[in-house]
């Protein structure tokens, strides 16, 4: 068994998606979503905007996928598909008396998206909470910002920035 299954698995069953939910909705998912990809969040959503729908959010350490599906046909149909690194202005808003989540995030064309996770229990906001800073805060960090020191160079406090002519009076 893959990454993807091991972890894409429990998180469904975490938020108590339906196995029949699932298994319709895995084909699309591993098509955008690689084999070794962790998943860290799975769950339903709505969109503020377009109260019309259901969507399936899935979120993994590189991608966010999301599935709408229709309500009078129930078709799966692919809303967004995006990598991280690909998405800017990505804002979350925990509201634990609704409870809810509102995430957003524009996407690489330009066009913002706005989800509405509601989870089962209001305990579980800031667990969702803690996932999207844990997925979007401390992992979506360039590689310079990563490196902390490297052998051989001196430190930053240590360098000379300019030589000037020192006045002693």
């Amino acid at each position: 068994m893959d990454v993807f299954s091991r972890t894409f698995l429990p998180a469904a069953a975490d938020t108590g998606l339906a196995a029949q939910t699932v298994s319709r909705h895995i084909p699309i998912f591993r098509r955008c979503v690689g084999a070794g990809d962790a998943t860290i969040l799975v769950t339903r959503c709505s969109r503020p905007q377009r109260p019309v729908g259901e969507y399936l959010l899935l979120l993994t350490h590189r991608r966010l996928v999301v599935i709408r599906q229709t309500r009078v046909l129930h078709r799966l149909c692919l809303h967004l598909n995006a990598e991280l690194r690909e998405l800017t202005d990505v804002t979350w808003s925990p509201d634990p008396r609704l409870p809810a989540v509102e995430l957003a995030a524009t996407a690489i064309d330009g066009v913002r998206e706005r989800f509405l996770i509601r989870p089962q229990h209001p305990r579980q906001v800031w667990q969702l909470d803690a996932l999207l800073h844990h997925a979007f805060r401390t992992r979506l960090r360039t590689a310079r910002e990563r490196i902390v020191a490297t052998i051989g160079e001196a430190p930053a406090a240590a360098r000379p920035t300019a030589l000037r002519p020192v006045v002693i009076r």
